[in-house]
């Protein structure tokens, strides 16, 4: 499939089937996520899959919706903050390589028929707390991953966002 279709096709999950995710599908969103670029080849990033009952009705409390209870597979995406390039003004890119990590792994998701949504709205005192987080790492995003049970619209992209003209600048 192509890029540009891909990208089309991906959208926020946001009811998953009760199905358990095949682990090589799981291990290629993981593998698109290690391969992404970073800032200086840092690669300051893990994720941590959350599978097990126990801990996924714990990790749920950082989040509660009840969609979000349907997916058979949490990754929370964390950034290291202790081993991130910085520019020369202070910026901390960890962010910018995270949010290009998670890029990676949601298309790849949606190429292996997974779906995903990315969260960013969640409690990451209480999520660093239960994945007992040492104090340079910060869970910066976290994607539900499983089977969808909706359909996307992919034709949303011509109604829902602006137009090329709208974002493009042609030089200065």
């Amino acid at each position: 499939m192509s890029f540009l279709k891909l990208a089309r096709e991906r959208y926020s999950v946001r009811k998953y089937m009760d199905r358990e995710v095949a682990e090589e599908k799981l291990l290629n969103v993981l593998e698109a996520g290690r391969i992404a670029p970073s800032a200086g080849n840092y690669q300051p990033w893990k994720f941590i899959v959350i599978r097990k009952r126990e801990n996924l009705e714990k990790i749920y409390e950082t989040y509660p919706r009840e969609w979000f209870r349907q997916a058979p597979v949490i990754i929370v995406i964390c950034g290291d903050h202790k081993h991130s390039w910085v520019r020369g003004d202070g910026k901390d890119h960890c962010d910018i390589d995270v949010a290009i990590a998670v890029d990676h792994m949601t298309l790849a998701a949606a190429e292996e028929g997974l779906g995903t949504c990315w969260i960013c709205a969640f409690d990451p005192g209480k999520c660093k707390q239960l994945l007992d987080l040492e104090d340079h790492w910060e869970p910066v995003a976290i994607i539900p991953l499983g089977y969808p049970a909706t359909e996307g619209d992919p034709q949303r992209h011509e109604k829902d966002r602006k137009r090329l003209e709208e974002v493009v600048q042609w030089e200065i």
